[in-house]
């Protein structure tokens, strides 16, 4: 009985062991920190002098969004919408995502486009809420709806109403 709970127990290890404790953590897992973080404190004191994009899919960014954004998408990014909003390879450049994974890998293709002033939102879209910062909807309306990507995703939002689907 007991060597069939340690095969169990082995069995299952490797599936209770994949959820994160902290933030940290979880971007550790999916990042490689191949563009610097960028705190939302320190968003908040800079924001009217950066560029924001939002690398979450349309339904999200309707949802909410951080005021200026412009989406740029994650599943069908064109780097051409860059050069549509004519933006400056030098501009200090934002992006974010939920949580800071997605956006992560966008701004790893504006980095292989010749953009070289770009910083990754640590926390993402989730942690500018959870510091209680204001967020808009597609009319420009302030909401308190954030698009929360998934079940697995959305426990790292602890303020805000969380929304699956629009």
């Amino acid at each position: 009985m007991r060597k069939i709970i340690v095969i169990l127990l082995l069995i299952l290890f490797p599936f209770l062991a994949i959820g994160q404790d902290s933030l940290d953590e979880l971007l550790d897992q999916y990042n490689n920190e191949s563009i610097p973080y960028i705190s939302v404190k320190e968003l908040n004191e800079i924001q009217s002098e950066v560029i924001l994009l939002d690398a979450r899919e349309i339904n999200e960014y309707d949802t909410s969004h951080l005021q200026g954004a412009i989406h740029v998408g994650y599943d069908h990014f064109d780097i051409k919408t860059l050069s549509n909003e004519n933006i400056d390879k030098k501009s200090k450049i934002i992006v974010y995502c939920s949580l800071g994974i997605r956006s992560e890998d966008i701004s790893e293709k504006l980095k292989e486009a010749g953009y070289n002033n770009i910083y990754n939102l640590y926390g993402g879209i989730f942690e500018w809420k959870n510091d209680n910062n204001k967020v808009i909807d597609s009319k420009g309306k302030e909401t308190d709806k954030i698009h929360a990507f998934s079940k697995e995703w959305g426990k790292w939002l602890h303020k805000g109403k969380k929304v699956y689907t629009q």
